[in-house]
């Protein structure tokens, strides 16, 4: 698993324990999940679609450095899962883990489309051309 993006924990991400609140770290899981499916997927339309058991692990505190890593573990017609864990720099002690984490490919007309992929890409050919943006006042 690669450990992609790192995030500092801050006195705004600390729950009434003074420890990481959970819906920050749930939500960073998810934005990272949705662009690491966009960049497999190369479509900017790529949505959550499941996510498994949530396993916390262990904490973190304010001040802790922390990073998210996930790989995809299969491609289905529509499909991607993915693989998250996220730790602590310092300590190497995991956080959470998500086994199950499903995006799907959309079509412009947001419905399930096939995406043609089986492999796990490392390059940077699968970027989307196009902005969301446009597409979205195109169709």
């Amino acid at each position: 698993m690669t450990f992609r993006t790192r995030k500092w924990i801050r006195p705004e991400d600390l729950n009434a324990n003074g420890t990481l609140f959970g819906g920050s770290l749930l939500k960073w899981i998810d934005e990272e999940a949705a662009i690491y499916a966009i960049l497999q997927l190369g479509n900017g339309r790529a949505v959550t679609k499941y996510i498994s058991e949530i396993n916390f692990v262990s904490s973190a505190v304010q001040g802790d450095l922390v990073e998210m890593g996930l790989t995809a573990t299969r491609f289905g017609r529509t499909s991607l899962t993915m693989r998250a864990e996220v730790r602590n720099m310092i300590t190497r002690q995991s956080i959470l883990t998500i086994e199950e984490i499903v995006f799907v490919n959309l079509s412009p007309a947001g419905k399930p489309e096939p995406h043609g992929y089986t492999e796990i890409t490392y390059e940077r050919d699968r970027i989307p051309t196009h902005h969301l943006t446009e597409t979205l006042i195109q169709d």
